[in-house]
């Protein structure tokens, strides 16, 4: 005789539901799964995962069928094996340097580096005892000359994400490979869309996803992405012991947005370009910085390595207008916001001085730079608006 289960107050049934999804239901979108405690059928089951296995997931913290849907979908985009979520892109980079780098090592930064990376391996070296050294981003093989016997890590970004050079990524890992050293890229410029890591020998992909990948302006998130399993491993154990997470939530908007990403940073590129192009008539613009345009710094290297450039490029202004001026033209544009980040609809635009942005290889440019995101407004209104206040400058 089977015996009848007891009957339970109202308030137990409440937190024991025993309601189940209808199976057979589909649909396009990624469920979410939030969870802080994730709960096993057994401690057989328990005792048996394996943290080191990307397919289990023990604790919230460390994956949920959510983040590791997001997670293996960013590394096929890319080229790689493995992918770690982080809340944010410089919380990648972090992982990075904690992962892999310890007291007494030697790390390698473009001198045009995202400057919060540039503060993160003046922290490290001031208050945690590395060695970071700053190198011209267009040094190509010559960075030979600088790997030492404690060089543990090579950072690249590809182009520099205010001043554009795209320097020689194939010269440069070869020649961290023939010493054993790592190289980790920040790839947030073409989203892991139009230029493949891997395929150029670079071992650690850094992504901020709160660019093209989330698309809204309203998700901070980043990943590290890798081939190497030992490698992932070095990073998984790393962001474990800091305690890292990201939300399932935050993952499902990322997930939501990844199918249309190629066609908004198609359509990004195109206004970007056209824009760069008519900016290079215009007498009040000494220099445009855009990749695709064969005057910038690593155009050839762009030509061979990239396949196209998105939305984001810089230009200089005629040393004849000052800083205060160029101000005045940003804060004239009413199309374009004065904000950093980039990668969604609106179109920004953000003033650099240059002259606290490097510490080993001197501007070459006298003019004030401000840097363009082209976001997916009229390229004719962006156009009109940025003529308009040019326009200010003569007034």
């Amino acid at each position: 005789m089977t015996q009848s289960k007891p009957k339970r107050g109202l308030q137990t049934r409440i937190v024991r539901a025993e309601d189940k999804l209808t199976p057979g239901f589909e649909s396009f979108a990624v469920p979410v799964a939030r969870a802080s405690t994730v709960v096993f059928p057994d401690l057989a089951t328990m005792r048996e995962l394996d943290w080191r296995n990307d397919a289990q997931w023990r604790y919230g913290l460390h994956a949920t069928p959510t983040s590791l849907t997001l997670a293996q979908r960013l590394a096929a985009l890319e080229g790689g094996n493995q992918a770690l979520l982080q809340p944010s892109g410089l919380s990648a980079i972090s992982n990075v340097y904690f992962g892999l780098v310890k007291a007494g090592d030697d790390v390698l930064i473009p001198d045009n580096v995202y400057s919060p990376n540039r503060d993160h391996g003046e922290w490290l070296a001031k208050d945690f005892g590395i060695t970071a050294r700053f190198y011209d981003p267009m040094i190509g093989a010559g960075i030979a000359d600088l790997i030492q016997p404690n060089t543990r890590l090579i950072w690249l970004e590809a182009p520099g994400s205010v001043t554009m050079e795209v320097p020689d990524v194939q010269a440069i890992t070869a020649a961290a490979r023939a010493r054993n050293v790592i190289t980790a890229i920040d790839n947030t410029w073409s989203a892991g869309l139009t230029f493949r890591p891997f395929e150029h020998g670079v071992d650690i992909s850094v992504q901020a996803l709160t660019k093209y990948q989330s698309g809204g302006g309203d998700v901070l998130m980043g990943a590290t992405i890798t081939v190497d399993p030992e490698l992932h491993l070095k990073l998984k154990a790393a962001r474990m012991r800091m305690g890292v997470g990201v939300s399932s939530d935050d993952c499902s908007l990322i997930l939501r947005s990844l199918p249309s990403m190629k066609v908004r940073f198609e359509q990004h590129d195109r206004s970007a370009l056209a824009l760069a192009q008519w900016l290079k008539t215009r007498p009040e613009i000494a220099t445009v910085l855009h990749p695709a345009l064969p005057d910038c710094p690593g155009h050839e290297f762009y030509k061979r390595d990239f396949t196209g450039a998105g939305g984001l490029f810089s230009v200089v202004f005629d040393a004849r207008y000052s800083p205060a001026q160029v101000d005045t033209f940003c804060e004239a544009l009413e199309l374009f916001s004065i904000g950093w980040s980039w990668g969604g609809a609106h179109s920004l635009v953000m003033p650099y001085d240059m002259a606290s942005m490097r510490s080993d290889t001197q501007w070459a440019n006298r003019g004030t730079l401000v840097r363009f995101y082209i976001g997916l407004e009229e390229e004719t209104d962006l156009q009109a608006d940025l003529e308009h206040s040019l326009s200010t400058l003569a007034a």
